[in-house]
């Protein structure tokens, strides 16, 4: 059986804080409300495009609105690529792994078409066996069933994977699925959810011999 890589998306692939703040402050236009920072931004990125436009109406005195969610949506998908970019490395460690036999996919709480586009705009898209969205099953991270039922879409199983991520949810979906947790140091979230992770990974370049420690070939 193949090992099997498991990557959060947003703040772990790819620096997509620029578009998702773009799409932010285009929202908050629309409704006649001030933009945001890039740092309060960064600091709602994490439990999916729901959570985000609810925190960020919040933040300005707004209730959920179902008809916002769904304008930034349809917004964001349409414009996910513009400014989003892979981390420095990150085309390389995941070259790196493909050659030493991994399988990849992608675990996210972001919805599985605004993914698959922005994997297909950034020519990631045939690098990865699955992709589980934040929509793709009845439950996300960090539930652990979001991650295991990722993986078995990605014809992987628990003994040979590990879930790689920037955020406390993929720590916990790790931990509760049985999979050692590989934090990303370079991502958004800071360094007190790397708490349970079995490995700090510093910079994309070192993945895949954190890896092959975590998951022995």
């Amino acid at each position: 059986m193949p090992r099997t890589a498991v990557f959060d998306l947003d703040g772990t692939l790819v620096d997509s804080a620029p578009d998702l703040h773009a799409a932010l402050d285009r929202l908050m236009a629309r409704l006649s409300l001030p933009p945001f920072r890039r740092a309060e931004v960064v600091g709602m990125i994490g439990d999916g495009v729901k959570a985000l436009v609810e925190r960020a109406l919040a933040a300005r005195g707004r209730p959920f609105d179902a008809a916002a969610l769904a304008s930034f949506t349809a917004d964001y998908t349409a414009h996910a690529a513009v400014k989003t970019r892979p981390f420095p490395g990150i085309p390389e460690a995941l070259a790196a792994l493909r050659q030493a036999g991994w399988r990849l996919a992608i675990c996210t709480n972001k919805p599985v078409a605004a993914t698959e586009a922005l994997l297909g705009a950034l020519g990631l898209a045939g690098c990865f066996a699955a992709i589980g969205g934040g929509d793709s099953f009845p439950v996300r991270k960090p539930d652990p069933a979001h991650l295991l039922a990722t993986l078995r879409a990605a014809g992987g199983e628990a003994g040979r994977a590990a879930m790689i991520g920037d955020h406390r949810n993929d720590v916990l979906a790790a931990r509760g699925a049985g999979l050692p947790c590989l934090f990303a140091a370079w991502g958004y979230g800071p360094p007190a959810m790397a708490e349970g992770a079995a490995l700090v990974a510093p910079a994309p370049a070192a993945l895949p011999a954190l890896l092959e420690r975590l998951v022995p070939g």
